[in-house]
Formats: structure tokens, C-alpha cells, sequence
């Protein structure tokens, strides 16, 4: 199993809002792809939070096939989506994850 892990700073004047857009329109738009069997959001505790609050969003796929249809086929247009939403007030980045145990 395989976890795509992005992790989002936002903006603290946005975050509400982004948050329950992602809760409600870009979380359920990625599981809508068929490509993760599920999915998590966490707030990531320890940061500093005068310029924005950072939050992880989890998806876990079976494979890398299945990831790697998903960076090729969904990803660009829910990342324009996104980014046209949000742009210049968030930064993100993704890690990938393999569950072993």
C-alpha cells in the first residue's frame, strides 16, 4: 500500500474556508478519481502558525501503477483547481509513503 501524503500551509485569513472546501469538494473529488481506497487529514502540531496553520492530507492506493495513473490522468486538473482557488496563499508539497507493516 502506498500512501500519497500532501502536506498545505495556508494562509491564516483563508484556512476556514479552505478547509471545508477541501473537506467537502477537493477530498471527495480525489476519492471520486477511483484511484484511493481512503483518506485522512491531520493538523500538523508544532509549527509555527503566525504565517499560516499546515495540515497533511493522506490518500492510500493499492500501488504505484495506481498513484501513477493519478499524477497523470486527475492530478493536474484538481491542482489547477486548487491553485486557482487558493494561489499565493498556501505552499504545499507531497511525500510518498510505502506501509510496510
Amino acid at each position: 500500500m502506498i500512501i500519497y501524503n500532501v502536506t498545505v500551509k495556508i494562509n491564516t485569513e483563508v484556512q476556514e474556508d479552505w478547509l471545508q472546501w477541501m473537506r467537502t469538494i477537493h477530498i471527495p473529488d480525489v476519492m471520486n478519481t477511483g484511484k484511493f481506497t481512503s483518506n485522512q487529514i491531520a493538523k500538523v502540531l508544532g509549527q509555527d502558525e503566525s504565517d499560516g496553520i499546515t495540515y497533511a492530507i493522506q490518500y492510500t492506493c493499492k500501488d504505484m501503477k495506481t498513484l501513477h495513473q493519478y499524477t497523470v490522468n486527475d492530478s493536474p486538473s484538481l491542482q489547477k483547481e486548487h491553485n486557482s482557488r487558493y494561489q499565493g496563499k498556501y505552499v504545499a508539497y507531497r511525500t510518498l509513503l510505502e506501509i510496510i507493516d
